[in-house]
């Protein structure tokens, strides 16, 4: 009862007047992320000035140059700020956030963008190109997965470094990922930016969500805490919408540990072991998204191989590879499925 007040209250003051939800009337994307091929650009800052000068509410004033269609360089004025608390205190390179004008980005690439997030190597390392390339992979995974997905594209980076009277020039990959209200937009939904308790969320969703975190072998979420994710409304269901991967084991970063952001008894000390931290639910459900995974494979894998070219050592290619086949292996055998997602799906 509890249940079917919150979804009538939400659909009253959330979505009047909205199209409802459905895989039929998906919205396009925005020319940006249609074309799935690298994006060349070139961005020139301060690191030590944007982690220092900026919070969610400041912006500083800067210039993108992005490749055009004709192989020239075309510039926008941009305004950019450090994001993502960890990352901004721990890693050298800050992932971004960049605001766009609709004027300035009218009838170019970027037209319908008004705000995107960058994500950027964490430390000036070996694998730390490698290591954005893994963590673009979980979300063209998590994009087969389910059509609640966070658009994405893969850009390389001329990075110049303003340090004092020096600049320092690093050659970078990134991830540009489409801003919370374009999805919504494109999924006729709203963001719900509250907290809703995970299991007032939508049961599908939420398998599918904790079964695609499982497999990444990631524990640095929560969907009760909004931590690393999104609530959308849409069709009348609360739909969990996750990002920010790089703490995974699919990732295997050099500065990843194992989060335990809802003070769960998690007994794994490194982020390469899974931990299932879903709730349970009728097990119907279960063999339901257990069976979509497996009839994606296929596609899984030809979108893991796709992503091949654009690793600097193929051994970190293959190792992701690996890690996928072997998340395979636990949900095609009823033992391991059962022993070690179904009998370990959280009550509380």
């Amino acid at each position: 009862m509890k249940n079917s007040t919150l979804i009538l209250f939400l659909w009253v003051c959330i979505m009047p007047c909205r199209v409802l939800y459905s895989q039929q009337t998906i919205g396009e994307t925005t020319a940006l992320f249609s074309n799935q091929e690298p994006l060349f650009i070139k961005l020139k800052m301060s690191v030590k000035d944007v982690k220092k000068n900026t919070n969610d509410s400041t912006f500083i004033e800067s210039m993108l140059y992005y490749k055009n269609e004709a192989a020239v360089y075309d510039s926008l004025k941009i305004q950019l700020r450090a994001r993502g608390n960890n990352r901004r205190e721990n890693c050298y390179y800050a992932p971004l956030k960049l605001k766009l004008s609709k004027s300035v980005t009218k009838e170019t690439l970027f037209e319908g963008n008004k705000e995107l997030k960058l994500v950027l190597p964490c430390l000036i390392e070996s694998h730390n190109n490698d290591y954005v390339i893994k963590e673009l992979m979980a979300y063209r995974l998590y994009e087969i997965v389910t059509p609640v997905h966070y658009k994405t594209r893969l850009v390389n980076i001329e990075f110049t470094e303003e340090k004092g009277k020096r600049t320092i020039t690093n050659d970078l990959k990134g991830i540009l990922i489409e801003d919370i209200d374009n999805v919504a937009k494109r999924l006729h939904g709203n963001e719900i930016k509250r907290r809703i308790m995970p299991l007032q969320q939508d049961d599908v969703a939420s398998i599918r969500n904790s079964f695609f975190q499982y497999l990444i072998a990631n524990t640095d979420f929560s969907t009760t805490y909004l931590h690393n994710g999104k609530l959308l409304f849409i069709d009348k269901k609360i739909i969990p919408l996750p990002y920010d991967f790089d703490m995974s084991g699919l990732v295997d970063a050099n500065y990843a540990v194992v989060s335990n952001i809802q003070n769960m008894s998690l007994d794994i000390t490194d982020v390469k072991e899974r931990a299932y931290k879903g709730y349970k639910r009728d097990e119907q459900l279960f063999e339901q998204v257990r069976k979509e995974f497996i009839d994606n494979k296929s596609k899984m894998f030809e979108a893991i191989d796709r992503l091949e070219p654009y690793f600097d050592d193929s051994n970190q290619f293959i190792i992701a590879k690996r890690f996928v086949t072997e998340f395979f292996e636990i949900i095609e055998n009823d033992n391991a499925f059962k022993k070690k997602i179904l009998d370990l799906a959280r009550e509380d």
